[in-house]
């Protein structure tokens, strides 16, 4: 089944679009017709744009009650203001960094020091997978080393950058993209550019100033753009029949922008340079400088490009099934990649998320790029280090998951709260304590009563019971796997015990103060933090309408009781998968996963095709192997399942 397409966002954004841009000032109302701002904002949410004002970390007072997209089940995620999260991410690794070393909490034995077999300058033998420098001695085991430092050095083909006057206007379009030579004669330079200064700015006709350079590329060459100066950039790649192939919005310093791209097949590119706006970003029409939608952020800017042959560099680990794989890089790395033994990307990053990790994580943070994998089978991995030319140093480390350092046979618990709580929602970074109100207030608005509650409940333990327990027995690589399910209902409260996570199901976001429908304390691979919480709000579950509400795919041909047990236990399980391990994946390709990301509902609820839920055609939507939503900046495919299974270990084996 194809996962249905919600309106992600642009009803929400644009009902209308003027009130969005209104919150801009500094970003002029686009003179286009309503319809074409719609399209325009699609296309820039497509790209990976954002479409809502940017925000810095300092104005964090502003955000309250906006739910960490990393960690929360979003009705809307085209509503996430990155450049904020992005900031807040680098601020919160980086001290977790110095909080982790400052309590060294790291194993007592130095770390392996493996310098790049590679000689310095040259490039070629260690830039595959196949050719990957084996790190010799390091592992779980009893008589290896969990930890190593990577010294090495990146020299890709050398770039001799010109220094360049600007392009002369109107080099709004591909027709008209100005040639510096790069790819023909020259594979760097530098120069300078404005925003606003042509035909179409706005002191022209203000259907929006863009700035396009021509660039043929080889197969294997690596094109990197990047912005400076105060201007906030969006820079954008089109290929040859007017197709965005990349884009990148903030990855530089501050507002700046920083395009890295592999070049996929040889030809000519266009590289586009356009000021940050609400829609407006990207032109109706490529081959047009004047199909703009209006004017954004305008002003002058640096650009310094090249496009060269890079230097990869691989390294190679052994691993064995549950092994939980951590890395950050610092200097000039500024990507890791994980592959598994057959070469396939399993998490790939350019940033650093650590600050999503449980502080009792002992998994490394604070670099430029930061990676977590949880290995499900045996066998030789990899890691990529990608970037600049100079030196970097990659810290690598390995850990056994936490449960399996407990007591013989010890469990997890699972706590299903039903009953409403008093809870900090702080944790989650929300307003404070605040008492949520329980399950059974939301009843009557699914058209249920009090006497129904009882079956719901059953439901839904049935439903996280075979999303996790069942399914990961059935084809995880975990044998060792377990977890106890109690709820509020038929057990007394135990959280505060150890090992007993808790998940309270009810309350609104009135109520909480965090604007989600669920909710998690932390991601945490490996599972060292056994005692955190997570929450499912239930009022936009329980709207008249609206593609987040179970209401909206509820008719007189639905098993109603059926349909919301296991459409809340889903999204339970959604969060008890962060608490696992789990980042989001992506949910709008064709493989359903409990760890989608929102906005497309009713997928997460297994609504089937016919487009109503509890009727024969309901998909069952479980935990395995997914891309990572493109989103939050991971690449690669997650295997859920066994992140979960290995989670969920019991204590020490015989």
């Amino acid at each position: 089944m194809r996962k249905r397409l919600a309106s992600i966002a642009v009803a929400g954004l644009i009902a209308g679009a003027g009130v969005v841009v209104a919150q801009t000032p500094a970003v002029a109302a686009p003179r286009a017709p309503h319809g074409d701002l719609q399209a325009g904002i699609r296309r820039q949410l497509a790209a990976g744009v954002q479409v809502v004002p940017k925000q810095t970390a300092s104005g964090k007072a502003a955000a309250t009650g906006a739910a960490n997209p990393y960690t929360a089940l979003l009705r809307d995620p085209a509503k996430v203001d990155k450049y904020f999260w992005s900031e807040q991410a680098k601020a919160a690794g980086k001290a977790r960094a110095q909080q982790r070393q400052a309590q060294n909490t790291l194993a007592a034995a130095n770390p392996i020091i493996h310098d790049e077999a590679e000689p310095k300058g040259t490039h070629g033998s260690n830039d595959s997978h196949a050719t990957a420098e084996l790190i010799k001695g390091f592992g779980t085991g009893k008589k290896l080393n969990n930890r190593v430092r990577v010294l090495g050095q990146l020299s890709p083909e050398a770039v001799s950058p010109s220094a360049l006057n600007p392009a002369a206007e109107d080099d709004g379009s591909i027709p008209l993209a100005f040639e510096f030579g790069l790819g023909a004669n020259r594979n760097g330079f530098s120069t300078t550019g404005v925003i606003g200064d042509g035909p179409h700015g706005s002191t022209g006709d203000a259907t929006g100033d863009f700035d396009f350079v021509k660039v043929h590329g080889h197969a294997g060459q690596r094109l990197i753009a990047g912005t400076s100066g105060a201007l906030d950039t969006v820079v954008g790649l089109y290929d040859a029949t007017g197709e965005i192939v990349a884009a990148d919005d903030d990855s530089g310093p501050g507002l700046s922008s920083l395009l890295d791209f592999a070049v996929p097949a040889t030809g000519d590119y266009y590289l586009m340079i356009a000021g940050y706006g609400l829609g407006t970003v990207f032109p109706a029409d490529p081959f047009d400088s004047g199909s703009g939608l209006g004017t954004g952020r305008e002003g002058a800017y640096n650009l310094d490009v090249s496009l060269a042959y890079p230097d990869l560099d691989f390294y190679a680990v052994d691993l064995v099934a549950g092994d939980v794989l951590g890395g950050s890089v610092a200097g000039v790395g500024t990507r890791l990649t994980v592959r598994d033994p057959g070469g396939r990307v399993v998490f790939g990053s350019e940033q650093d998320a650590s600050f999503i990790y449980a502080p009792a994580s002992p998994l490394p943070g604070g670099g430029n790029a930061v990676v977590s994998y949880v290995a499900p089978r045996d066998g030789r991995y990899t890691i990529e280090v990608g970037g600049a030319a100079g030196q970097y140093d990659i810290t690598v480390e390995a850990y056994r998951p936490g449960p399996e350092a407990l007591e013989q046979g010890v469990t997890q618990t699972l706590f299903l709260d039903f009953d409403g709580a008093r809870i900090n929602t702080a944790i989650f970074g929300g307003p404070g304590v605040r008492q949520l109100s329980p399950l059974q207030g939301f009843l009557g608005r699914w058209g249920l009563s009090a006497a129904d509650e009882d079956k719901v409940i059953n439901e839904v333990i049935a439903t996280v019971r075979e999303n996790i327990l069942t399914d990961a027995k059935a084809r995880g690589t975990d044998p060792r796997i377990g977890l106890k399910i109690l709820n509020s209902r038929d057990d007394a409260d135990p959280f505060g015990r150890p090992n007993v996570h808790r998940i309270v199901v009810g309350g609104t976001i009135a109520e909480s103060g965090i604007d989600t429908i669920g909710i998690s304390q932390y991601i945490d691979p490996g599972n060292y933090a056994t005692e955190d919480s997570a929450i499912v709000l239930l009022d936009v579950l329980s709207d008249p309408g609206g593609d987040a509400s179970l209401n909206t795919y509820i008719t007189p041909a639905s098993d109603k009781i059926k349909f919301i047990g296991r459409a809340l236990g889903n999204v339970i399980t959604h969060e008890a998968g962060h608490l696992y391990g789990n980042f989001h994946t992506d949910p709008l390709n064709d493989t359903p996963n409990l760890m989608d990301a929102g906005g497309a509902f009713p997928g997460l609820f297994g609504v089937g095709p016919d487009n109503i839920g509890g009727t024969a055609d309901d998909v069952d939507y479980d935990f395995g192997e997914e891309v990572f939503t493109p989103d939050e900046g991971l690449a690669g495919t997650e295997d859920t399942l066994n992140t979960t299974a290995w989670a969920l270990v019991k204590g020490k084996a015989k």
